[in-house]
């Protein structure tokens, strides 16, 4: 059984530096994408299990092409869905464990900025948030995902959320 654990704190400076490290690198390949940091790390003060989560967001008509390059840099998450406008990759080869998510813009999938945005501009998700993790550190991991996916999938119902767009 994967567990789960958490820290708050510990990882920011790394994580802000994989993210701009791999911001550059995305970025010279994928000029039009929108490169974003999202998940926990790119939540000050937040509790995280110290990976870093980034989110590229592409046109639909850009999204092969994505995909093949980002093949190239990363792993393709076999566990993961894999739709025409969503595909998940990751590293472990980094100063911390990374997670990319392509999306196609406004399709199904590109919730991951919009999950950041509201967590950032209302502390009681925030807090509610930490509380999940905390109830779950140590504990089983496939637990936790389904806990946290019924997190997002209630925070998708808030004004916050909607006024988004």
């Amino acid at each position: 059984m994967e567990t789960v654990s958490f820290a708050r704190n510990e990882y920011n400076d790394k994580a802000i530096e994989l993210y701009w490290q791999e911001n550059e690198k995305m970025k010279e390949r994928l000029p039009h994408a929108d490169i974003q940091h999202v998940g926990s790390s790119a939540i000050p003060g937040t509790l995280t299990k110290g990976d870093v989560d980034i989110q590229v967001r592409v046109q639909k008509e850009e999204f092969e092409e994505a995909v093949c390059v980002l093949n190239a840099l990363y792993q393709l998450n076999e566990g993961s869905v894999q739709t025409s406008s969503f595909r998940s990759f990751y590293t472990n080869d980094t100063i911390l464990p990374l997670g990319v998510q392509l999306t196609v813009c406004h399709s199904e999938f590109d919730v991951f900025h919009k999950f950041r945005d509201v967590l950032l501009i209302n502390e009681g998700y925030r807090e509610q948030y930490d509380q999940l993790k905390a109830s779950f550190d140590g504990k089983d991991m496939e637990s936790y995902r389904k806990a946290k996916q019924h997190f997002f999938e209630q925070l998708k119902k808030t004004p916050e959320y909607k006024n988004l767009g």
